[in-house]
């Protein structure tokens, strides 16, 4: 094959000539140290690179290779607990080649080609067999089997199958199919920029439940659904993906840390292994993959690490799995886009970002969904994509941010305030949204419980009541409102502190069950109603406000999960006290 010749450089942007017998998306080997780039423009014989390292000492007439494949991602066993950059490259094996710093054109195989797995076919030679089908399985992991597919557009009668140990290269079967003997291995490539085939899409009707309160109660997502978590610097956008990461109940995690800074995938490194799955107490590192594309990694290769995460996570969502992908964050993908449309001399649209930024957002988004999945056995499967969003000064009317919102259904919007007056997660409860909570109640009635519903809208509803209160107490006071306005501020601070509040790095409190949620919910609003109740039977307000109940109301959010008997006796007790200060009417007010 022919070989090119770099004519120009700008930063991460090579143009070589005499690449006519290239094509447009292949990979290819830039340079004499090999710099892996991808093509994203031909023009003739011209072919513009993007360069996913860093191109300081290129020169002009250096080779071009092109490897003929488009930027793929290795798929089989050896995926979970990875940790990979944004081109798939393992980055365990690339430090043992070349120190704490990525050499330059260094290369290694993302999957490991020495490890022999055990296989255990559960398919036999004669059987019919098309794309999707299972032909056995690999433990990887204590939480993960890894199911060995046919890869997509094959098709036909199993003429061999094999069960013992292979590396991830070598044949355990073969296919007769109508174009000759296909041999299979336990490894499959797919292209990134790709979305894997299946069988059918369905509407999501079962939510992911995360642990955390203010998402599960009041913005639920679905499983296959979309999410975005935008907010300023500093408003707790990557502790809340960190939390989704550890305790959402899916079965595989992909995070994408995409242009972090290297100090927060060092927090999830150190943690995940540390933290246990609440469902199985193993090692929630045992169910993730890792993609680690910091920010001092080169602009251009986040561009792609958001792809290679989607490819990873579509793979498991093809066995059968449910996935989430956590990407953190979508902003500084969006940079390395205006980076090279800036560099290709692009018309710029609003803000310098280029003019097809929503269309290449909604092709991110739209790879996520609950679907059935290719194989004759029809299952079930879903992926859902939650990305942060990091607008500059926290100015939700950027283009990243709008684009974003115009794509996905559930919007958690962090504030700056409630971040600053230590309120986590900061999630704003009056700008924040969610499109499938309707989609959703009837599981969540089914599973949790009938009234769960009922006290969302009335917990709600005190929270809006709250602010429109706000607004007169800034104006002539706390003191002048009445007492059952007095009443509905304490009842929504309750709620604020007691129930919203929650601390990601407490023992019991950065995981709550929905069961746990319900009961919480339960017992604020129960307070509130009580109480009201009281005060128009004669009570008074501050003997309502210095019941000894409200202290346990209050610490009910450290009670652990099998602890939850707990609020029937604290139930118990505000009963009595309340029915207490009712019987004294205004004479304890002093």
């Amino acid at each position: 094959m022919e070989t090119g010749r770099i004519l120009k450089i700008s930063g991460p942007l090579v143009v070589a000539e005499n690449m006519a017998h290239a094509s447009l998306s292949d990979v290819v080997r830039v340079g004499d140290k090999r710099l892996i780039g991808e093509i994203i423009e031909m023009r003739g014989d011209k072919a513009s690179i993007q360069v996913y390292e860093e191109t300081t000492g290129l020169g002009p007439g250096e080779p071009v290779e092109t490897t003929g494949e488009a930027l793929s991602v290795e798929l089989g066993p050896g995926l979970i607990a990875s940790i990979y950059d944004g081109i798939q490259r393992p980055l365990t094996r690339i430090q043992a080649q070349s120190g704490d710093f990525i050499e330059r054109g260094v290369e290694a195989p993302a999957l490991d080609r020495s490890k022999r797995w055990s296989f255990a076919a559960s398919k036999s030679p004669g059987e019919r067999v098309q794309s999707g089908d299972i032909l056995g399985e690999v433990v990887e992991s204590a939480l993960v089997t890894h199911k060995i597919m046919v890869p997509p557009g094959v098709q036909g009668e199993l003429k061999s199958l094999s069960s013992g140990e292979f590396t991830v290269e070598e044949t355990i079967g073969t296919i007769m199919t109508e174009g000759g003997d296909r041999e299979i291995c336990m490894m499959q490539k797919w292209p990134v920029r790709l979305g894997r085939p299946f069988a059918n899409k369905l509407s999501p009707s079962e939510p992911m439940i995360t642990g955390q309160r203010v998402i599960d109660t009041f913005f639920t997502v679905a499983k296959g659904g979309t999410a975005c978590v935008p907010g300023p610097f500093g408003s707790g956008k990557t502790v809340v993906q960190h939390q989704l990461a550890k305790w959402a109940d899916v079965d595989i995690v992909v995070y994408v840390g995409c242009g972090e800074r290297g100090n927060e995938m060092t927090d999830v490194l150190n943690e995940l292994p540390e933290l246990k799955d609440p469902r199985t107490g193993e090692s929630l590192m045992l169910r993730t993959v890792l993609i680690a594309n910091t920010s001092n990694m080169p602009v251009a290769a986040r561009e792609a690490s958001m792809y290679t995460g989607m490819a990873i996570a579509e793979y498991f969502r093809d066995m059968g799995y449910t996935v989430a992908l956590m990407a953190d964050s979508t902003s500084r993908w969006a940079e390395a886009l205006r980076e090279m449309s800036g560099r290709l001399e692009e018309m710029p649209g609003e803000e310098g970002y280029p003019a097809y930024l929503g269309s290449r957002l909604a092709d991110f988004y739209e790879r996520a969904g609950k679907v059935v999945c290719l194989g004759s056995d029809q299952r079930q499967a879903s992926l859902t994509a939650i990305g942060a969003v990091s607008p500059p000064g926290g100015d939700l009317s950027e283009p990243v941010t709008q684009a974003t919102l115009r794509m996905v259904k559930v919007f958690w919007g962090l504030d700056a305030q409630l971040a600053y007056s230590r309120h986590f997660p900061a999630i704003n409860w009056l700008t924040s949204y969610s499109l499938y909570l309707e989609k959703t109640s009837a599981w969540t009635e089914a599973n949790i419980h009938p009234e769960f519903i009922h006290l969302r809208k009335e917990a709600m509803a005190l929270l809006q009541e709250e602010a429109e209160l706000m607004e007169i107490v800034r104006l002539v006071g706390y003191d002048a409102l009445s007492e059952p306005d007095q009443l509905k501020m304490e009842a929504a601070r309750s709620l604020r502190e007691d129930f919203l509040q929650q601390n990601a790095f407490h023992d019991i409190d950065s995981y709550a069950s929905l069961q746990k949620q319900f009961k919480m919910l339960s017992l604020v609003l129960n307070f509130a109603k009580r109480a009201n109740q009281a005060l128009n039977e004669g009570a008074a307000l501050k003997s309502i406000l210095k019941l000894a109940v409200r202290e346990r109301i209050s610490r009910s959010k450290y009670l652990s999960e099998g602890q939850l008997e707990e609020f029937e006796s604290i139930e118990a007790q505000m009963i009595s006290e309340m029915d207490n200060v009712t019987l004294k009417g205004g004479e304890a007010s002093d």
